[in-house]
């Protein structure tokens, strides 16, 4: 079974699971299960997608 984060692109919107005080980051890239990701509060973060399921954000229009 594929993880929602295979399917992240850059430039989509995510948050950590477990860091919501890091608001809501976008994704700078997806290579190999390591997603990096710009976040407001903390910088450029880099997740091990096979460890963390990222939760992405929908822009409501």
């Amino acid at each position: 079974m594929k993880s929602v984060n295979e399917f992240l692109e850059p430039g989509q919107r995510v948050m950590h699971p477990n860091q919501p005080d890091w608001g809501v980051g976008q994704v700078q890239s997806n290579i190999d299960n390591r997603v990096t990701i710009n976040f407001p509060e903390v910088g450029k973060v880099v997740i091990d997608g096979s460890r963390i399921i990222l939760k992405m954000i929908y822009e409501q229009r």
